[in-house]
């Protein structure tokens, strides 16, 4: 997605160890027309899969997903990383290790909200080692939905996630793909 790709070269910044802050735009302030955007290229690329949750993780892509549900008509979903009092009774678990805080999180949903009948549809920010996606994986396959992809803002296609979770015959469409990146050098997409 052309405009993405713009925004990444314009306001992203690159750090050392592989880090892309893109916090002006994408996960800290949050460009609402850019997600409207996203939202109708991920209809575009989904529309047809008969929809009927999406689900992302806490919670950098919990806008782009609730954006992306008003084309879908559907609920958004996003697994907690931490239980609550808020979230009683039975609940699907996986764990996840972020990128960025290096941390392993046990991520959570309430069975209430995952059910065998829906169709699902992965939504995130960010791939990169893909943890997060193989994460909410183990959670539509432990509820017995059927999951029709995952949508992905930006791939570091460097990285190992985006062939790792491709190679769970899990579709995987990403708006803009790095193919590679560095301080000196900036941004280049695939």
């Amino acid at each position: 997605m052309k405009l993405l790709e713009e925004r990444i070269r314009t306001h992203g910044k690159i750090r050392e160890g592989g880090v892309l802050k893109v916090d002006s735009f994408l996960n800290h302030q949050m460009d609402v027309k850019l997600f409207q955007e996203m939202g109708k290229e991920f209809l575009r690329l989904f529309g047809d899969c008969g929809v009927t949750k999406i689900l992302t993780i806490e919670a950098s892509g919990i806008g782009i997903a609730c954006v992306t549900a008003q084309f879908f008509d559907c609920p958004v979903i996003f697994a907690k990383k931490n239980k609550t009092r808020n979230i009683a009774g039975d609940v699907y678990t996986s764990k996840v290790e972020s990128f960025t805080h290096g941390k392993v999180y046990d991520i959570i949903v309430s069975k209430e909200f995952l059910h065998p009948e829906d169709r699902v549809l992965l939504i995130d920010d960010f791939l990169a080692n893909g943890s997060a996606l193989q994460g909410l994986i183990n959670l539509v396959q432990d509820a017995g939905a059927t999951l029709v992809g995952a949508g992905i803002c930006v791939e570091k296609a460097f990285q190992p996630g985006g062939d790792l979770i491709r190679g769970m015959g899990v579709r995987v469409e990403s708006l803009a793909r790095i193919k590679a990146m560095s301080v000196e050098g900036g941004v280049e997409f695939c």
